[in-house]
């Protein structure tokens, strides 16, 4: 007997549906628990007259186009250029430490590279002749671009990520030899022949990446500008407001931050289209670009540039939590210790014990949902089982919905109906919603290799007598140890790095490490930032370095189960 999958998925985006709902009712002005008895206009109208409420739309349709449009033309070039090669297997490797650092952390590790006074200003100041900070409006700067940078350099490793699953289904060694022989360059061999298949099967999670982009909070918070801020950043702050009527203008602004959002997936949507009779276009020119040397040299900049920023900036967070004196321009600290550390330590350990008990909570009902959907579609079509199978498309677009629509949208909406049923905030409900937005995640790590495994192992068990269960536990999760801790691991990073729904659904009663540490932005205390960001990352990091050390010690003597 198996489980339904679309049970299941259907269940994972239930939130977002009723979230919508509770966002609707009170952008119409009927919510009767605050006195809105009837159907109105009224929060519409008053979220026109915002000042500058049609440039924080335009920050946020541009964040969501111009992130998105960056982070995919990075992973095309770079994985065109050096597919198959050495850079190729060692950026797969990386990858892990660059998934590992939460946006919040990445966001203040760039803050501290390009603020005036930080470390590429301190670098530049000798050569340019300066001994002062210039006044340049680098972070927070009006076009956002900033805060576009900390975007691209997350989202770079996660299309990353998505994009080496896809590859084994599209091909490549075959594609590339074919297009080789007839003429083409590496990197217009790959775009022509390969990349609109692997495209394909990471359109989804493309557009989860421009749906975020346009709705962030946290990273706007951070580097974004303030006058006006970006559309999500002002819903946030109609929300918190002590006049309770202002809920109504937050709804409406909720439902213009969906609107905004579906705009530019449209208008993705509808480049993906001009992209490809372009390419067609391309390709009957009959130009194959063989000496494409130099453009294969200059196609690892982006994602050179998206590493390099995300380590280096760990490293200043490092540095700054332990500077004592560190005046500019110098490059170092004139001194160290470590007055910082034992003050955040005693303020965040009620922080970081809620952020790891919710984290590791969250990502264990994830995976143990995921890993019922997946079983459970393997069971119900067992012809496809080994096969290149893949989620059905019902399934996968269910499962992407808490990634699609705008946290800010739906993440409201359920905080009114928890307000209007009269839910306090606990933990339970905390994990809840965090659920929400892991699962996607761990569905994707874990997906591929779980339809991936051979079923012949589990046959010759089952042949011996064994029952399902008894397959299922001890052939196809031991087989499949490492890609489990993996997706695990990946939940609790995502979970750890959730903002706007520990703030909107713990109403400040649940304080994480992240929305601690985004709350010391504010502050500008570098030293102390420093440390708040790298314990939000401390989590994480070790999440991943067990998922790889554990099954190196389960299987130390057993050389099949290491190289599986």
């Amino acid at each position: 007997m198996f489980i339904n999958p679309y049970l299941i998925a259907l269940l994972l985006a239930a939130p977002v549906a009723v979230g919508l709902a509770g966002a609707i009712l009170p952008a119409f002005g009927y919510l009767p628990a605050l006195g809105g008895d009837t159907v109105s206009l009224q929060p519409f109208r008053d979220l026109l007259n915002e000042p500058g409420i049609g440039t924080s739309v335009a920050l946020s349709v541009a964040s969501g186009l111009l992130t998105t449009f960056v982070s995919v033309v990075g992973v095309a070039i770079f994985l065109a250029a050096f597919f198959g090669t050495r850079t190729f297997r060692l950026a797969r490797q990386g990858l892990a430490p660059l998934l590992a650092v939460p946006h919040a952390a990445a966001a203040f590790g760039l803050l501290f590279l390009i603020a005036p006074s930080g470390l590429v200003f301190r670098l530049a100041a000798a050569a340019l002749g300066f001994d002062r900070p210039p006044d340049l409006l680098v972070v927070g700067d009006p076009l956002a671009l900033s805060m576009m940078a900390a975007l691209v350099a997350k989202e770079m490793p996660f299309l990353l990520l998505v994009a080496f699953a896809a590859l084994p289904q599209a091909d490549p060694e075959r594609r590339m030899r074919l297009a080789r022989s007839l003429g083409y360059g590496r990197i217009a061999g790959f775009m022509l022949a390969i990349w609109p298949s692997v495209y394909r099967q990471i359109r989804l999670p493309v557009i989860a990446v421009a749906a975020f982009a346009s709705s962030v909070v946290d990273v706007a918070l951070i580097l974004g500008p303030s006058t006006p801020a970006p559309l999500a950043v002002r819903l946030l702050g109609w929300m918190g407001d002590p006049d309770l009527a202002m809920r109504f203008q937050a709804s409406a602004g909720a439902i213009l931050q969906l609107g905004a959002t579906l705009f530019v997936i449209l208008v993705w949507l509808a480049g993906e289209r001009v992209m490809g009779w372009a390419c067609r276009g391309f390709a009957h020119t009959g130009r194959r670009f063989a000496h494409d040397r130099l453009a294969r040299d200059l196609a690892a900049v982006p994602v050179a540039l998206s590493g390099i920023a995300v380590f280096l900036g760990l490293a200043m967070l490092l540095i700054w939590s332990v500077a004592g004196l560190w005046g500019f321009p110098d490059l170092l600290p004139r001194s160290f210790d470590l007055t910082t550390w034992r003050r955040a330590l005693v303020g965040a350990s009620g922080p970081l014990w809620t952020t790891f008990v919710v984290a590791l909570a969250a990502a264990l009902l994830a995976l143990v949902l995921v890993m019922a959907l997946l079983e459970g579609h393997r069971r119900r079509f067992p012809a496809a089982r080994g096969g290149a199978v893949r989620l059905p498309r019902a399934i996968a677009g269910l499962l992407y919905l808490p990634l699609i629509v705008p946290q800010i949208s739906f993440v409201f909406g359920l905080q009114v109906l928890i307000l209007v049923v009269g839910l306090t905030p606990s933990i339970p409900l905390l994990v809840a919603v965090h659920l929400v937005f892991v699962a996607p995640y761990a569905a994707l790590a874990l997906a591929d290799p779980w339809f991936a495994l051979d079923p012949r192992y589990e046959r010759v068990v089952a042949s011996l007598g064994r029952s399902r269960m008894s397959v299922f536990t001890w052939v196809r999760l031991p087989m499949l140890t490492a890609p489990v801790l993996t997706a695990l691991a990946i939940g609790l990073a995502v979970s750890v790095g959730q903002y706007l729904p520990t703030v909107l659904v713990g109403a400040g009663r649940l304080p994480t490490i992240t929305t601690e540490a985004v709350a010391l932005a504010s502050g500008g205390n570098r030293r102390i930032i420093g440390a708040y960001a790298l314990l939000q990352t401390l989590l994480p990091f070790l999440a991943f370095a067990a998922s790889g050390l554990v099954p190196i010690l389960l299987w130390r003597h057993r050389r099949g189960m290491r190289a599986g």
